[in-house]
């Protein structure tokens, strides 16, 4: 009997002592999955046993449940240490997509082996007790029920709720991250032995996502065979969502080192919330997401960073010879790119990546998890990351010179290249674009700009190409969210002359500046280009406007000189128009102001303000912060974002361009009323302008501190303010008007 119950203790049952789950079975009698616990329980002494008290009885009974729990422990441990998946390592892509579209399908967890070793270190535990009783029992005449108890007592809070923890593991079919916030969750209980045990299982859990972290953080390897990780690669997202893993793979193929590169770091990789414990802050998630990241840059650079190594070194000993890719020899193509292992090793030295092995080593073996110690681990981390990356984009590959070079052509830096280009140009453009060869109609007055202003020490220039977005010309992707231009057609091949408003410019940037300049960043500085190229030609049209019209009258007065000894007296061609040079110089003076708002007060101290950014951190995240930053500035500081004084601004720009063209083209015997409607729409726009600019709304936003200077240039000697009183858009008649009329 003693034997019976000792084997009965370590899950063996016998004559005395059955399992009436395999005797029902025989019975062809099937127990129900979703029975109580205490149903479940399926050790008990044999029926037909007369000889035992029922008091000792239910003591046994209650005994022998601990044998019960113990073998379903043990066959949990054992079904989840199975190692045969391991032959099975080589998953196809099918197969992987199969698995993650179906969580339930029985695939095999490491934290589920993980957790399954400290379950048999806890059974060893059990198992030993009970030998250690069997030994005592055999040696010393002692009450045998009275013993049993005493000695097994304490695993009677522990056994039961580990086994309650399987049954939700098997039924919900938990895994990864999510069991270890289960195992987080019964931690928190007010019983040492439990709390302990717990605890332990927490620990065998952490071992695995902590190696997980090495491989992720050390070497940027993403070690998740069966998608226990909470981070991902993004054709696991596409299998989630329905889309073939197959297809992915055959894009991803398809793409050049470097376009996998920057796929892998702009959409490579992402958090999966389901598998992210929830005592690991989404914040610490996302430096965790970076670092990995950041190295797996650092690890793996493109060959093209060792082709531009070798060209600017071939570069320094020529001095001023320039190379261009098809003058490359061979010879020197193949040396550029021999060894990607040694550029990685330069990027990030072997110290670094021990150093980093050493934090996520210490966290391996502390006993308990330490939210905080874990947290500062990877704030470290990620801060040793974003320094080395940081080194690769500002140092090596010469970041602030592309800032520069990006200020001097998107936003007009480089005043007198694009001031020749529009002189130029300017003939061009008082005729619709052709939609054929409008690109190619540019280039002539493009490079001829380029030759008068650019020197050779401009080594940047040559990134810079022109565009016409708008007529669908070498239009790239970023384009797509560009602000329309307006372009009438009148049934022919080309549009209307607001159609050069669509010009831009495309800048081409190497590895690793990719990471930094982001599509969606040089669309942002499109954006602004055009808006400035567009308020540079207007401003130089009003002036070569003026020129024009004094030009013809100085050789009117010249000949008319002449002609005093025939003593005839007649009017000068352009004398009726003389009035409206006051409305010209309204519009000039507005265009003028907002130019240089936008060139001084915005541009100027926010690339300052960049600039102090640039030099006082080195922390690659915090640089792409600044520079959003500075371009947000850029844009709501221009007023782009405000579509009532942007559509204002355009409208006021178009009409500065039809007033030109109308007082260039017109004769003293021609009809002044187009002329007067674009003056009585000017002056409508422009204290709108003024109104909307002064309302309260901007006044109280970050705008204003330079709004008020802009305002303050304007109405420096109250004219706007007192021609924009009263309602909005209804304007006082201006002297002009009356003497237009009288001639």
């Amino acid at each position: 009997m003693l034997h019976e119950l000792l084997l009965a203790l370590v899950g063996y049952t016998g004559d005395l002592i059955i399992d009436e789950r395999e005797h029902h079975k025989s019975l062809g009698i099937c127990l129900s999955p979703n029975a109580p616990i205490s149903e479940q329980r399926s050790f008990k002494l044999a029926s037909d046993i007369s000889f035992i008290d029922p008091s000792e009885r239910d003591l046994i009974e209650k005994l022998i449940t601990l044998g019960f729990y113990y073998r379903e422990l043990d066959r949990f441990a054992t079904k989840s240490r199975n190692l045969s998946w391991i032959r099975a390592a080589d998953v196809s892509p099918l197969d992987r997509a199969s698995e993650l579209s179906n969580p339930k399908s029985g695939k095999p967890s490491v934290y589920r082996r993980a957790i399954a070793n400290g379950l048999v270190e806890i059974l060893s535990v059990y198992k030993s007790a009970v030998l250690q009783l069997e030994q005592k029992l055999l040696s010393e005449t002692m009450p045998i029920l009275a013993t049993v108890t005493q000695a097994l007592n304490k695993f009677f809070v522990i056994l039961p709720p580990l086994y309650e923890l399987i049954l939700e593991i098997e039924r919900d079919d938990i895994r990864g991250g999510q069991l270890l916030n289960l195992l987080h969750k019964r931690c928190h209980c007010g019983v040492p032995e439990l709390q302990a045990c717990i605890q332990r299982l927490l620990w065998h859990g952490h071992q695995v996502l902590y190696n997980q972290l090495s491989s992720w953080m050390i070497y940027g390897i993403l070690q998740d065979q069966h998608g226990e990780f909470f981070i991902r690669r993004q054709e696991d997202r596409d299998v989630e969502y329905g889309s073939s893993i197959l297809d992915t793979s055959e894009k991803l193929a398809h793409l050049s080192t470097v376009d996998t590169s920057l796929t892998d770091w702009h959409l490579g990789f992402h958090i999966f919330l389901d598998m992210l414990p929830e005592y690991i802050h989404m914040r610490v998630a996302e430096s965790i997401l970076f670092a990995g990241k950041a190295i797996r840059v650092l690890w793996n650079p493109s060959p093209a960073i060792q082709f531009q190594d070798a060209l600017s070194n071939q570069q320094t000993k020529k001095g001023s010879q320039k190379f261009h890719g098809s003058a490359v020899g061979v010879p020197f193509q193949k040396e550029a790119f021999l060894d990607v292992k040694t550029i990685g090793e330069e990027l990030l030295p072997q110290s670094v990546a021990d150093k980093i092995e050493t934090m996520l080593l210490d966290l391996k073996e502390s006993s308990e998890f330490h939210k905080r110690s874990f947290e500062c681990s990877v704030d470290s981390i990620r801060a040793i990351a974003a320094s080395h990356l940081w080194q690769l984009v500002v140092v090596r590959a010469d970041l602030n010179g592309h800032l520069k070079a990006l200020k001097d052509y998107f936003l007009l830096a480089k005043g007198d290249f694009f001031q020749c280009f529009l002189e130029e140009s300017r003939q061009l453009m008082r005729l619709p674009p052709r939609q054929s060869t409008a690109e190619a109609d540019l280039m002539v007055p493009f490079q001829l700009a380029a030759i008068k202003t650019i020197g050779e020490e401009d080594k940047y220039f040559s990134r810079v190409s022109l565009l016409m977005p708008s007529f669908g010309i070498t239009v790239k992707s970023s384009q797509r969210d560009l602000p329309k231009t307006k372009a009438y057609t009148d049934g022919s091949s080309e549009t209307s002359v607001g159609g050069w408003d669509g010009i831009a410019l495309e800048y081409s940037v190497d590895w690793p500046l990719q990471l930094f300049f982001t599509q969606e960043v040089l669309s942002k500085y499109r954006r602004i280009f055009q808006y400035l190229l567009r308020l540079k030609r207007t401003q130089m049209e009003l002036e070569k406007s003026w020129a024009s019209v004094m030009h013809q009258e100085h050789t009117y007065f010249a000949k008319h000189r002449k002609d005093q000894m025939n003593c005839s007296i007649s009017q000068p061609p352009q004398q009726c128009f003389r009035p409206m040079w006051r409305v010209r110089e309204h519009m000039a003076f507005l265009i003028r102001n907002l130019q240089f708002y936008i060139q001084v007060d915005v541009i100027e101290s926010q690339w300052n303000v960049l600039q102090s950014h640039i030099q006082d951190s080195h922390d690659f995240t915090e640089l792409v912060g600044f520079h959003q930053e500075y371009l947000s500035a850029l844009i709501s500081q221009s007023f782009l974002d405000i579509g009532s004084v942007s559509r204002i601004l355009d409208s006021i720009m178009t009409l500065c361009l039809q007033f030109c063209w109308n007082i260039e083209h017109q004769e003293s015997s021609q009809n002044t009323s187009e002329l007067e409607r674009i003056t009585e729409e000017f002056n409508k726009k422009s204290n709108s302008l003024y109104t909307i600019l002064r309302s309260s709304r901007l006044a109280g936003s970050q705008r204003a501190p330079f709004l008020r200077r802009f305002l303050l240039r304007m109405n420096f000697n109250s004219f706007f303010e007192a021609t924009a009183r009263g309602v909005l858009n209804v304007v006082r008649p201006r002297p002009s008007l009356p003497v237009l009329n009288q001639q």
